[in-house]
């Protein structure tokens, strides 16, 4: 399997989980979320400075449909990800390859004529 073909079914993978299955996701609250109700720490949380952003509390805002919201997001999120991620290797892999001629090596051992 080339690299390319890996990168190309990883993607496919990304989104499918993101956009699909999410879809199927469970509503209900997580255990952590379940014990904080439970033992009264929920009653001291509040809103984050961030819910209502275009993709606030895991949805896309303007989308009615909660569980295509959700899809939606998941996918968008994979995408900035992705972008983030690739841009940062590609960035850092650039700057790491020396440019031919300038390693300050040679490739051949010095002679010296004497």
């Amino acid at each position: 399997m080339t690299t390319k073909r890996f990168f190309v079914g990883f993607l496919l993978v990304s989104l499918v989980l993101a956009g699909i299955v999410s879809y199927y996701a469970s509503a209900n609250p997580d255990g952590l979320e379940k014990v904080a109700a439970d033992k009264g720490i929920s009653a001291k949380e509040k809103d984050h400075s961030l819910k209502d952003s275009p993709l606030g509390d895991y949805g896309v805002k303007g989308v009615d449909d909660a569980r295509l919201s959700g899809g939606l997001a998941g996918v968008i999120g994979v995408g900035a990800v992705l972008l983030v991620g690739g841009g940062l290797f590609w960035g850092v892999r650039r700057r790491g390859a020396a440019p031919a001629g300038r390693s300050g090596a040679s490739a051949e051992p010095s002679r010296n004529a004497s």
